[in-house]
C-alpha cells in the first residue's frame, strides 16, 4: 500500500514537471493586448515553441560516445513568425514581470510606424484583430518610432494590439530571442474565450533584401 502511494506521488511529480517544463500558465496584465487578450485573462504557453538543442546531448551520456559540446547538431522546433504572439521577459529596466506581445518584425527587416500604420519592408500591415486602432508613436523612443528601424540578428520588433496603450518595441527597441519564454498557445480563462490563440500572417510582405 505504502509503496503504491510512493509510486503514484513519484509518477504525478514526474507528470507534473514535464507538463511545467513543456508549458507555462500566464495570466494577462493590463489592457495592451486588447481587444485580442483581456486583462485577466489565462493563458496556456508553449515554452518549446522556438526552442533549440544539440542533438548530441541525446547521445553524449553512452559511454562509447565522444563529448560533442562544441559539434555543430543543432535542432530547432520553430522560429518566431510575424503575428505571433509570445510571452518574454522584457528588457531592463522591466525585467520584474514577463510581457505578452505580438511579434511584428523578424531579423533583418524594416519597421516603419507612420501614418497611423505599420509598414515593415515597406509594405503596410493588413491588421484587422486591431478592430480599428492606429498605430502611432506617442511615448515612444524616437529612436524606435517615426524611423526606419532595421531589426538585428536573433532579435524581433514587437507591438502590443493596443497601440495607444502599449509599452513595446516603440519604447525599448527590438527584443533579443534568447529573451522569449514561449508562444500564446490556449486560453483557457474565462471559460467563455476557452480556445487555441489566434496568430495572423501578412503574406504581402516581402522578405527583408539585406540593403
Amino acid at each position: 500500500m505504502v509503496r503504491e502511494i510512493i509510486e503514484t506521488a513519484l509518477l504525478a511529480l514526474i507528470i507534473f514537471v514535464a507538463v511545467r517544463a513543456v508549458v507555462l500558465n500566464f495570466k494577462v496584465d493590463g489592457v495592451s493586448m486588447n481587444p485580442s487578450f483581456d486583462n485577466g485573462e489565462m493563458l496556456l504557453v508553449n515554452r518549446n515553441a522556438y526552442r533549440s538543442i544539440n542533438g548530441w546531448t541525446f547521445v553524449d551520456w553512452l559511454p562509447f560516445v565522444g563529448d560533442h559540446a562544441d559539434a555543430d547538431a543543432w535542432i530547432t522546433f520553430g522560429k518566431p513568425q510575424r503575428g505571433d504572439v509570445i510571452v518574454f521577459t522584457p528588457p531592463p529596466p522591466g525585467e520584474d514581470k514577463p510581457y505578452i506581445k505580438r511579434v511584428i518584425g523578424l531579423p533583418g527587416d524594416t519597421v516603419e510606424i507612420h501614418d497611423e500604420g505599420v509598414y515593415v519592408n515597406g509594405v503596410r500591415l493588413d491588421e484587422p484583430y486591431l478592430e480599428g486602432r492606429t498605430s502611432n508613436c506617442r511615448y515612444s523612443d524616437p529612436q524606435y518610432c517615426g524611423t526606419k528601424v532595421v531589426v538585428p540578428e536573433n532579435s524581433v520588433f514587437v507591438m502590443g494590439d493596443n497601440r495607444n496603450n502599449s509599452e513595446d518595441s516603440r519604447k525599448f527597441g527590438p527584443v533579443s530571442i534568447n529573451r522569449i519564454i514561449g508562444k500564446a498557445w490556449v486560453t483557457y480563462w474565462p471559460t467563455s474565450d476557452i480556445g487555441v490563440v489566434p496568430h495572423w500572417d501578412y503574406p504581402d510582405v516581402p522578405e527583408p533584401t539585406g540593403e
